[in-house]
């Protein structure tokens, strides 16, 4: 299957700013009442498809039940999400129990598009299925115990195993989370856990002092693998969630390069700081191109509504680098 390469989101850098990353102008791309069941949309991925792109979405329902809906759009920033939540069939499983799904990733590697999410069975823990076409969907199992949460597959093996990040939990909203690697030879079967990124010490990074968790598919670069991510600190007001990025080594992902010490993009939009949880950058997928260097990034705002962000590739190399912890 040849991927075609898309015309991408894109916005130039407002006249007079200086920011590394800006937001889309006419933001949220994708209101909470996008649906007729929808109570919110956010948390969501999207990959290049066909003549335009196809995503998957976290919708919660007026019941605020967490479910995930196909949806696709020729460019990238208008969408139609399908009213009914994705139905999968057997995968390399027959057990495909599950009580919620939220906070899909999808990447395409070899031959299909793989689905990552944070899925209910007995706790959170990292589902995974896979669809060719995004009309017929296929669950596999589980790849961890629970708990866990924020499961990011790279989208190219890395010595010939499947690699995916994650990040371990508890049942609840977790006070703590660091970000872990693990690889697969068969994407049924996940070991060799390795940790690559600590939360900071409060007195040198406080944004990212309570818990982190890997955002986006990873981008490979010239420099490496571009991993954007969030970080949480604990306020007075409640978890407050911004955007960071990092650099990993190609060969070995588990080895940092560089991390952001500030932050790139942290709640200041009203559609990012009221909603149903105030204060909240999440971001789940990133379309880009290395050629054009160009970079558009989707993030659910206030875990309400779908918002959007540029940059330019090189400027946000060139800012990890020269502001790392």
């Amino acid at each position: 299957m040849n991927l075609k390469s898309n015309p991408i989101p894109w916005q130039d850098r407002p006249a007079g700013s200086n920011s590394v990353m800006w937001r889309y102008s006419e933001n949220p791309i994708i209101d909470r009442y996008a649906i007729p069941s929808s109570n919110s949309i956010f948390n969501s991925a999207v990959v290049p498809f066909g003549e335009g792109y196809a995503g998957v979405f976290r919708c919660d329902n007026k019941s605020v039940q967490m479910n995930i809906f196909a949806g696709f759009s020729k460019d990238g920033l208008n969408w139609v999400i399908e009213h009914d939540p994705i139905q999968f069939n057997p995968g390399n499983t027959d057990m495909i129990a599950s009580d919620y799904k939220y906070d899909p990733r999808v990447t395409f590697i070899e031959d299909r598009y793989w689905i990552t999410w944070c899925n209910g069975y007995h706790g959170p823990t990292i589902g995974i299925g896979y669809t060719f076409d995004f009309k017929e969907f296929f669950q596999c199992e589980n790849a961890f115990l629970p708990f866990n949460r924020n499961g990011v597959l790279f989208p190219k093996k890395i010595n010939g195993k499947y690699a995916m990040l994650s990040r371990p939990s508890d049942n609840g909203h977790t006070p703590f989370g660091d970000i872990y690697i693990s690889y697969s030879p068969d994407m049924k079967y996940w070991g060799e856990h390795r940790c690559v990124m600590k939360v900071s010490p409060f007195e040198q990074s406080a944004w990212q002092c309570t818990k982190i968790g890997a955002g986006p598919v990873p981008i490979l670069t010239e420099e490496g693998w571009l991993l954007f991510y969030h970080g949480v600190i604990n306020t007075c007001n409640g978890f407050r969630y911004s955007v960071g990025a990092a650099i990993l080594d190609e060969e070995q992902p588990e080895k940092v390069k560089f991390r952001t010490q500030p932050y790139l993009l942290a709640p200041s939009e009203i559609y990012e700081l009221t909603g149903d949880v105030p204060n909240v950058l999440f971001p789940c997928a990133a379309l880009h191109s290395i050629e054009e260097d160009k970079l558009a990034l989707y993030y659910g705002a206030a875990d309400t509504v779908t918002a959007l962000a540029y940059g330019k590739i090189s400027e946000i190399l060139t800012f990890i680098k020269d502001n790392s912890l």
